[in-house]
């Protein structure tokens, strides 16, 4: 086995998955072979808070095909480990609308459904409340935001620096609650053989859907195997296993010796398996005349749940972007009757970056500044927030870059002077981070197969991010061999340990430890192993970034365009410019920026969940009414990246690309819709009649 002296690492590789996948014989969760598989479809809470009084499931049980009715007051008992939204048909009360109170098992899927309509479903209502806002009187100090994050945090003298400021930016900010819809919904097919366990889920992470499982199921994590070779997408919601698999779980227990189907309604992934919380932001900038930056107060608000606790960090990307002297940063949170949010899609950093960038945007105009100056102005030598040098920053260079190849126009910051025809054109330019995570405890096994053949594992998930392409690109440099050479075993529990498929994390998490092995193995065996040689090593500490700050940046540039006669919004180009240190696959990187930029797109101007504060339900829970671009919405959106690496981040000089494309994206559209209309939207999504109002 001898190294090549070129690197596969850094070339355009098609998907390994790709033929399976347009060719449908890629098999997701949903559509795993089961031998006489039964169905299930759950019965939701029509009531937003109280008790199941009793529940007539007579009905339901005399439709032919139907084989149990499971309800709180006779389904099987989990273990007093299970909390949160984990506590499944164990208690008649009722914590939301929409959660799940009963469950039809049934033949097929069709009997289940109809069965299911006929349960006699009673209620003991209490008064509820799923209205948010940031004044709301149980508004309260978390000790944590999602990421382990402090709550708050204070440096300097910041009242002080907003009291003698001479140029002071102070509004507020919203996003609205949004929702992940993948193309593949929630689905999870589970069947117990004796008392050992297996799902098919579709999941972010295999080995997480047994550590949170099995406690939950009273089973030693050995009994529980998760299979996942292929996701139709996550968005993050993914990253952790809901109710809807404990639900599923208990069902395959109730009818032994058959695996039970689940796959959750388009309807209900507006419910039980989690959500972006709205967010309400107010922020404060103080500058100098020369727009130098010299206090910021960023406070953040959103929404929890009295099921479980969680806390969008928005506020953490204000903490260390700029060099701010004097900052402080808090979260608030209130826990309203409704469902736990989770992670979407750089859960905190896309609604907080919203609030700050656009803020910036009106500094740069307060201060007479172009927006990319006024930025680089505030560009700051080390960390603000740790004082610890970068590992890599090129912020600057990303929004030099972007502007030269997007035609930034520096001296044409006048809103509402630019126009083709009827439609008003503006443009609009907005900063990106996003923090560098290599999570630990992920394990790699590589295999000699003989002929210079190897094949690696480890349970690493792919959500259609392109993990089945990268890894063996990364295994290929590390084993120094051809890459058609490797064969990759992933989406399994039953493979090593791997880290979640979250927090763009992924592939460094995993790549890592394949380059541990990789080392391990030829320490080991030398460059002439025989076939069967194995190894297996971990990812171990890295050290050396103890002592640097790794975030990936970017910086992203729209065009908008509104028609001045019916208030219409076209974003007819986008482009984004990244640093992430060295990217391993750039077909797959390059599609995982557009699709980011794409959502912040939809963040801008589409998405919205309407909570119904009468009755506690998303009122547009379907893709006909819950809006989300489409192609034609879509123009030109194209994204680049500097050539650079970062070793001290992996040792692949790779750090994540997942979720930086949305971060920022959103606040650079509604920065361009004030340039081309001088409206300020400072509420998502931009609405028509936002700019009715202001055109000529």
């Amino acid at each position: 086995m001898s190294r090549h002296e070129s690197r596969v690492i850094g070339t355009s590789t098609a998907r390994v998955d790709g033929s399976r996948k347009v060719t449908g014989t890629a098999p997701y969760a949903y559509e795993h072979r089961a031998a006489d598989p039964a169905y299930l479809v759950p019965a939701t809470a029509t009531i937003a808070r109280g008790r199941v009084r009793n529940i007539d499931t007579a009905a339901a049980l005399a439709v032919p095909g139907v084989l149990e009715v499971l309800t709180p007051f006779d389904a099987p008992r989990l273990t007093a480990e299970a909390e949160g939204e984990y506590v499944v048909l164990q208690s008649p009360d009722v914590a939301y609308r929409g959660q799940m109170v009963a469950a039809v098992i049934a033949e097929t899927p069709e009997v289940a459904r109809q069965a299911c309509d006929l349960l006699t479903i009673d209620y003991d209502s209490k008064p509820h409340d799923v209205g948010f806002r940031h004044d709301h009187p149980a508004m309260y100090a978390p000790e944590k935001a999602n990421g382990g994050y402090p709550a708050d945090s204070e440096r300097g003298a910041v009242d002080a620096a907003i009291s003698a400021a001479d140029v002071l930016v102070d509004e507020w900010y919203s996003t609205p609650e949004e929702h992940n819809n993948p193309l593949e919904p929630h689905t999870v097919v589970a069947l117990w053989e004796h008392d050992e366990l297996t799902l098919y889920d579709s999941t972010q992470h295999p080995h997480g859907v047994v550590e949170a499982l099995a406690p939950v199921l009273g089973l030693d994590p050995s009994k529980i195997r998760v299979i996942c070779p292929y996701i139709g997408g996550g968005f993050g919601s993914k990253g952790a296993p809901h109710a809807h698999d404990v639900l599923a779980a208990m069902a395959a227990r109730a009818i032994p010796g058959r695996a039970v189907k689940f796959a959750v309604s388009r309807q209900d992934m507006f419910g039980y398996v989690g959500y972006r919380a709205p967010t309400a932001s107010h922020v404060r900038i103080a500058a100098d005349r020369d727009g130098t930056i010299t206090g910021l107060i960023h406070e953040a608000y959103t929404q929890s749940s009295h099921v479980s606790e969680f806390v969008e960090q928005a506020a953490v990307s204000s903490r260390n972007l700029y060099r701010v002297p004097n900052l402080r940063s808090t979260h608030r949170a209130v826990a309203l009757d409704v469902p736990a949010p989770f992670w979407m899609r750089a859960p905190g950093e896309a609604p907080g970056m919203y609030a700050g960038e656009v803020a910036m945007d009106e500094l740069a105009e307060a201060c007479g500044v172009d927006p990319i100056e006024l930025r680089i102005r505030n560009e700051p030598d080390v960390d603000p927030e740790s004082g610890k040098p970068w590992s890599s920053r090129n912020l600057v260079e990303c929004l030099r870059e972007g502007a030269r190849r997007f035609g930034w126009d520096a001296h044409d910051r006048t809103p509402g002077l630019r126009r083709h025809g009827r439609w008003l054109i503006g443009t609009g330019v907005a900063a990106a981070t996003y923090p560098h995570m290599v999570n630990p405890g992920s394990e790699a096994t590589i295999r000699h197969d003989g002929a210079g053949r190897f094949t690696v594992q480890i349970g690493a998930a792919d959500l259609g991010t392109g993990a089945w392409t990268a890894l063996p690109l990364i295994a290929a440099d590390a084993l120094g061999c051809g890459v058609d050479d490797v064969r990759v075993e992933i989406g399994d529990s039953a493979l090593p340990n791997a880290t979640v498929a979250g927090g763009s994390s992924g592939t460094s998490s995993w790549g890592t430890a394949i380059v541990a092995a990789a080392e391990e193995f030829r320490k080991r065996f030398g460059d002439g192993p025989e076939a069967g040689a194995e190894v297996s090593a971990a990812a171990g500490e890295n050290r050396e970034l103890e002592h640097f700050r790794a975030q990936s940046y970017g910086a992203h540039f729209a065009e908008v365009r509104v028609d001045s006669d019916t208030g219409e919004i076209r974003v007819p180009r986008m482009l984004g410019i990244f640093s992430v240190g060295r990217v391993i696959n750039p077909r797959t990187a390059r599609s995982q920026f557009i699709g980011g930029m794409c959502f912040g797109i939809s963040m801008a101007l589409f998405e919205e969940s309407i909570r119904d504060g009468r009755f506690g339900h998303v009122v547009n829970h379907d893709l006909a009414e819950y809006h989300v671009p489409t192609h034609a919405d879509i123009g030109h959106v194209d994204a680049g990246w500097l050539d650079e690496e970062d070793l001290r981040a992996t040792p692949t000089g790779s750090r994540g690309v997942g979720e930086i494309g949305i971060v920022g994206s959103a606040a650079a559209v509604v920065n361009a819709l004030w340039h081309a209309t001088g409206v300020r939207v400072r509420d998502l999504p931009a609405r028509l009649e936002d700019v009715s109002g202001a055109l000529p």
